[in-house]
């Protein structure tokens, strides 16, 4: 299936601001792009990219005082299976266990895992070791936290989410991946995008989304708290401990959010060279004049 992504983001800044941004397909998704996941930006600004210690694609740019206008609009080629599962796949001993994988382990600055060492023995001890386990987990996470944007901030975390009953998707992927470290299982924190495919439509439109991963069976393995089923069209950001990791946007600075408008839709097959037009007509309309009037140059010349 192909699946069209994008976003429309407007931030207003008060003076120069650095950012740090987080809003790229993730690297193993490169072969599944079609036209360009380059970021473009109103006014037109320089981005430098580079590729940070889990291996994620990031940008810096300096925006300056106004509205700076960020945008992202591309199609992604999916398999269109849902979540694999594997009830079999067993927890390896600490000692087994890869060194790259280690850091998935400890707490964390959002997961305090070690403060929620007893809960989770408590609550989980008597479930098998392995991908059960997990589920467990899962399922707890799914029916004791009640989702609600109200109730979702920016410095809220796994223990408060805990004691508070209550959270936005990061908060479920946060507990849920507390509980496992806590019981020695690596769990990271995944981020993209995630729309209503293969489900009933939503209250609120499905966009960016958090979910996580662990390391069972010697590999690593999605799970998703939240919805807690299989999902179909998950299209990889960014991966790390937690979301203090992933963040999309890091601003060093005030600034106002004046538009966010996320889109991630199945494209129909009888709509699919449409879409592919729409997207690059628009990405090439994105582009400075004089790249559009070179473009429009080698098209009359064609």
């Amino acid at each position: 299936m192909l699946i069209r992504v994008g976003f429309d983001i407007t931030l207003d800044c008060e003076a120069e601001t650095p950012l740090v941004l987080s809003l790229y397909p993730h690297p193993s998704r490169a072969a599944d792009i079609i036209g360009s996941e380059a970021l473009g930006i109103e006014p037109p600004l320089h981005v430098t990219e580079f590729h940070d210690v889990f291996e994620n694609r990031c940008g810096r740019v300096v925006l300056p005082p106004g509205p700076t206008r960020l945008s992202a609009d591309f199609l992604v080629r999916d398999d269109g299976e849902p979540d694999p599962v594997d009830r079999e796949a067993a927890q390896q001993g600490v000692s087994d266990l890869p060194n790259d994988v280690i850091p998935f382990l400890t707490a964390s600055r959002y997961i305090e895992s070690d403060a929620l060492t007893d809960t989770a023995w408590r609550l989980f001890g008597g479930t098998a070791p392995g991908w059960g386990r997990v589920q467990a987990i899962c399922d707890w996470v799914h029916e004791h936290i009640t989702f609600g944007y109200r109730y979702g901030r920016s410095t809220k975390t796994a223990l408060e989410a805990y004691r508070e009953g209550s959270g936005v998707c990061r908060d479920y992927a946060h507990l849920a991946i507390a509980f496992c470290r806590a019981m020695n299982i690596p769990a990271r924190y995944a981020t993209g995008w995630l729309g209503d495919i293969g489900v009933p439509p939503q209250d609120e439109p499905g966009d960016f989304c958090a979910w996580f991963e662990v390391y069972l069976g010697g590999r690593w393995m999605t799970f998703d708290a939240r919805y807690n089923v299989p999902r179909i069209g998950r299209v990889l950001m960014a991966r790390g401990r937690d979301a203090a990791d992933v963040a999309m946007i890091t601003s060093f600075g005030r600034n106002r959010l004046a538009r966010f408008e996320v889109w991630c839709d199945e494209v129909q097959a009888e709509r699919a060279q449409q879409a592919i037009a729409e997207v690059f007509d628009r990405q090439a309309r994105a582009l400075p004049r004089p790249y559009r009037e070179l473009l429009r140059a080698d098209e009359e010349a064609a």
